[in-house]
């Protein structure tokens, strides 16, 4: 990862805005306190009402937020996108200024110096992950839930895609998984990663077919791309946030496989009982039934890439300590290999 330097630019640069925005006087609203989370490609500032993300000037293989420019477009993009699951939650795309006296403000007078996505903040309480952990999740919440991402999924155009473009993005995939998950850098297992991808490309082989079906029915659709509990909020409307907003490749997927991923983490977090009755309210809401062993497939495939996120947050992360991820990474192959003991 690299980060634009700010130096000569006129821009105050990533440390003082986030020092800036880290202040409640710095806001228009009034709030008692301003919580700053830090994540791998932005800050986050929760007010009490609101929130507001600012992106950070890094470059990576797979995304490019190194100017003003970028970052708007991709604010700008962030709020599109979400406003399909999350209307009433993203609100605007905002600059952040910097005037010659060398003064900071949000939507102010200054030169443009940066974008941040302001948002509705949401009640934490309500998020899926914490209902999980706090026991209070129901199957009438899930099945809410459910008939939301189904209704989305049947309004979205479909994503041409040939059949053999669909099992050729899976063959890479899994070459990819195998090439970064087996660098001796991250200390995983490489006995268990090698098996793991080898069993993989004979469950791509032997459900070629269900998954050429899938490409052919027109099942892709643009979709989240990043499904897991912590971006649901189950509100009286539930709330979807977070997608996947710089890589339409990467949010081009089929509804049972980002619906694999959502109950893949809930399992994760001792919810499986998540995985029925997401399936039964999916079938119920699109008539769709795939069969056990293809969501088995997603759901290995999906944990083997979450594997290897884990695994680069190794690389350049600054934020946690590296045996979190090194374990995070295990845990995940751990999954994969039992998701992929049962594709049959």
């Amino acid at each position: 990862m690299t980060i634009a330097c700010a130096s000569g630019t006129g821009d105050p640069g990533l440390a003082a805005k986030v020092a800036f925005l880290s202040r409640p006087e710095s806001y228009a609203e009034p709030s008692r306190t301003v919580v700053t989370v830090e994540t791998h490609m932005s800050w986050v500032f929760l007010l009490d009402q609101h929130a507001y993300k600012l992106k950070k000037p890094v470059r990576l293989p797979y995304l490019d937020f190194s100017t003003e420019a970028l970052r708007r477009a991709a604010c700008t993009d962030e709020v599109r996108l979400n406003r399909r699951l999350a209307s009433d939650v993203y609100l605007a795309a905002v600059p952040l200024t910097f005037t010659a006296g060398h003064a900071l403000a949000i939507e102010g007078a200054g030169r443009i110096v940066d974008w941040l996505v302001r948002m509705r903040r949401l009640p934490a309480e309500r998020m899926l992950d914490r209902m999980i952990a706090a026991r209070t999740l129901t199957a009438d919440d899930v099945g809410r839930v459910v008939r939301r991402l189904a209704a989305f999924y049947r309004a979205c155009a479909p994503i041409p895609t040939s059949a053999e473009a669909y099992l050729q993005r899976f063959a890479a995939g899994i070459g990819e998984n195998l090439r970064e998950l087996a660098r001796p850098a991250y200390g995983l297992a490489a006995a268990d990663v090698e098996d793991l991808c080898e069993r993989q490309r004979a469950a791509l082989d032997r459900h070629a077919d269900a998954l050429a079906a899938r490409a052919r029915a027109g099942r892709i659709v643009e979709a989240h791309g990043d499904l897991r509990p912590e971006h649901v909020c189950i509100e009286a409307e539930p709330q979807v946030i977070d997608c996947l907003e710089f890589s339409l490749d990467l949010r081009s997927l089929d509804p049972v496989d980002e619906l694999g991923f959502l109950t893949l983490e809930c399992e994760r977090l001792a919810a499986g009982w998540v995985h029925a009755r997401v399936f039964a309210a999916y079938a119920e809401a699109t008539a769709d039934t795939p069969s056990p062993a293809l969501v088995a497939f997603y759901q290995s495939y999906r944990a083997a890439i979450r594997a290897k996120i884990a695994a680069w947050h190794l690389n350049d992360d600054g934020i946690h300590a590296p045996a979190k991820w090194t374990a995070r990474a295990a845990d995940y192959i751990a999954l994969a290999r039992a998701k992929i003991a049962a594709c049959g």
